[in-house]
């Protein structure tokens, strides 16, 4: 279980404060990407001087690199990231994360690697949701030394 290093009392969570940090870090990365022009130009990373790098397709190191951490969650810590999504996108309050936890393992399907790396702005959604359960950005960046 994580919690903060603080004195104000916040909601514990399953997932570790590192592998949220990561995730997060991840999510903002594929979120700068653009969407491809062409994904069928038949060029090469030399040839296109690696902008292909940038565009957001299905085979971009840097959405393999979310949707892997992603499925490497187990079950429980699937089903608290998809409701941290929902609370920092504000579609819960703190006061309500029983009840965001309660939906989200009821609608656990073992998808949610997939719903949320096309989710936009994850990364801001999920430090949303660890302001709203009492974490500060020094806890994250903290956990990720």
């Amino acid at each position: 279980m994580t919690t903060p290093d603080t004195d104000d009392a916040a909601t514990e969570l399953t997932i570790s404060l590192k592998t949220l940090g990561f995730i997060i870090a991840k999510a903002r990365e594929y979120d700068a990407e653009t969407a491809p022009v062409d994904e069928n130009t038949g060029s090469n990373p030399t040839d296109d001087d690696m902008r292909d790098i940038l565009e957001a397709s299905r085979d971009n190191p840097t959405r393999q690199e979310l949707v892997g951490a992603l499925e490497g969650l187990n079950e429980d810590e699937r089903v608290e990231l998809l409701a941290m999504m929902w609370l920092g996108r504000g579609d819960f309050t703190a006061s309500e994360w029983e009840d965001a936890l309660k939906l989200a393992r009821e609608r656990h399907d073992k998808r949610e690697a997939e719903y949320l790396a096309a989710t936009p702005l994850l990364a801001d959604f999920l430090e949303g949701a660890l302001s709203e359960l009492g974490y500060s950005e020094d806890d994250i960046a903290g956990a990720s030394d």
